[in-house]
C-alpha cells in the first residue's frame, strides 16, 4: 500500500524545487499549509486556458501535459511536467486567466495555492526593500510569456493567411482604423508572425481580392471588419472592442 504523504514530507520534497531550496523546513511547511493538496485521476483536466486564474501548482506525483488548444480541438503539447516542479506560475503572478490547459496523464498529487493565499505569503516573506521592483519585473515577464504562448499557438494552429488576417485585425484596432504602411512595412509584418515577406504580400492580395481590405502604397483600409475577424478567428463579441482581449 502506498504510504500517504504528510505535510512534513511534502515540505521536505518542496526543497527540491530551486525556488524553495534556500528556505528553512519550517518556512516550507508554512507555505505548504497555505495551499491545498489535490489529487487528479488520469485524463482529468486540471484547469483550462482562458478560465480565471486557477492558482499555482507544484506536482509531487504523476505526470501532466501542458497544452495549447486550437479552435477546432487541436492539441499542441508545450511541456511535460514531472515531479517536483511548478506550473501555472504566470497566472499566479499577474492574476490573469490560465495561459494554457493542464491535463493529468497519470494519477497525480499536486499542491495548489490560490492567488489570494500567494499574496498573503508575499506580505509575510517579502520584506526586502527591492521586492516591489522585483514583482513589477515579474509582471512584465509574465506578460511577455503570454505573448510568446499566443505566438506559439498561432504558429501551431493558424495558416499564414489566417495569421496575416489576425495581424491586420490587431494593427487596425479591430478593423476600425487604417494601417500606415510606412510604419508597418511588409518585412516588419513578416517578422511579427514568423513568415516570409512574400507570404505577407500574397495574403494581402487574397484579402484584397475578397473585398475585405483595400490597399495603396501608403495605407491599408479595412472594408469588411466582420469578415476580417472571421478569417482572423476572433470572437464576434470582440469585433468593436479596441485592444486585445484581456
Amino acid at each position: 500500500m502506498e504510504t500517504p504523504e504528510t505535510h512534513e514530507t511534502l515540505a521536505e520534497r518542496l526543497g527540491n524545487v530551486s525556488h524553495f531550496m534556500k528556505l528553512s523546513l519550517a518556512d516550507r511547511l508554512s507555505i505548504i499549509l497555505a495551499g491545498h493538496m489535490r489529487r487528479f485521476q488520469t485524463d482529468t483536466v486540471i484547469f483550462s486556458e482562458e478560465e480565471p486564474c486557477a492558482g499555482m501548482f507544484v506536482l509531487f506525483k504523476g505526470h501532466v501535459h501542458i497544452c495549447k488548444l486550437g479552435l477546432k480541438g487541436q492539441q499542441s503539447i508545450i511541456a511535460d511536467i514531472d515531479p517536483v516542479i511548478m506550473f501555472n506560475e504566470v497566472a499566479l503572478l499577474d492574476g490573469g486567466p490560465n495561459p494554457y490547459t493542464a491535463i493529468a496523464t497519470q494519477n497525480c498529487l499536486a499542491w495548489q495555492i490560490s492567488r489570494e493565499a500567494y499574496e498573503k505569503l508575499l506580505h509575510r516573506f517579502g520584506q526586502d526593500q527591492y521586492m516591489e521592483v522585483a514583482l513589477g519585473l515579474l509582471g512584465i515577464m509574465a506578460a511577455r510569456y503570454r505573448q510568446l504562448l499566443d505566438s506559439y499557438a498561432d504558429l501551431s494552429f493558424l495558416s499564414v493567411p489566417n495569421r496575416v488576417a489576425k495581424l491586420i485585425f490587431e494593427l487596425s484596432a479591430n478593423g476600425q482604423a487604417p494601417i500606415n504602411r510606412h510604419e508597418n512595412s511588409i518585412n516588419e509584418m513578416a517578422a511579427h508572425i514568423a513568415c516570409a515577406p512574400e507570404a505577407i504580400s500574397r495574403s494581402l492580395n487574397i484579402l484584397k481580392c475578397q473585398g475585405i481590405i483595400a490597399t495603396t502604397r501608403t495605407v491599408i483600409t479595412i472594408l469588411e471588419p466582420n469578415e476580417l475577424a472571421i478569417m482572423a478567428q476572433k470572437e464576434p463579441n470582440n469585433l468593436f472592442v479596441y485592444g486585445r482581449k484581456s
